[in-house]
């Protein structure tokens, strides 16, 4: 049986992007971002927020690390990856990331577009901003 692996997450930095290179000259950049959940219970108005590790590769890595800051809001679309190792002290870790496939840039503010980087590192055109029907609680 196969699977499917699909994220589709937005939510905004809570760093600026980190930016390295592979020995073989590839960018690799890592941030976090916060997706927000509102929900009501029992006429209480309650706020989750989730911290998520994003991991983005190639031109669109560097594009992000050129065009995005601590605060700004992208949308990402990817995939999760799990990560696991033995740290120092021989504890075995893991790690859930998102491996991004294409990060668009969202308005900073009404009006402004910022375009997105699609998983080849090009601008792409499309609106920065999305527009979703508030739903009742």
């Amino acid at each position: 049986m196969s699977g499917y692996n699909k994220v589709i997450l937005m939510g905004n930095l809570t760093k600026d992007p980190e930016i390295r290179y592979t020995p073989n000259g590839t960018a690799v950049a890592n941030f976090s971002i916060a997706v927000n959940r509102r929900y009501k219970i029992n006429g209480e108005v309650k706020d989750e927020v989730s911290y998520l590790d994003i991991v983005v590769f190639g031109k669109q890595a560097e594009n992000c690390g050129q065009y995005i800051n601590k605060g700004d809001s992208i949308l990402v679309e990817g995939r999760l990856q799990q990560r696991r190792w033995e740290s120092e002290d021989g504890q075995k870790r893991s790690k859930i990331e998102i491996v991004a496939q294409s990060v668009q840039f969202m308005s900073k503010k009404q009006g402004s577009s910022h375009g997105g980087v699609t998983e080849d590192g090009s601008m792409s055109n499309s609106p920065g901003s999305i527009i979703e029907e508030e739903t009742p609680f």
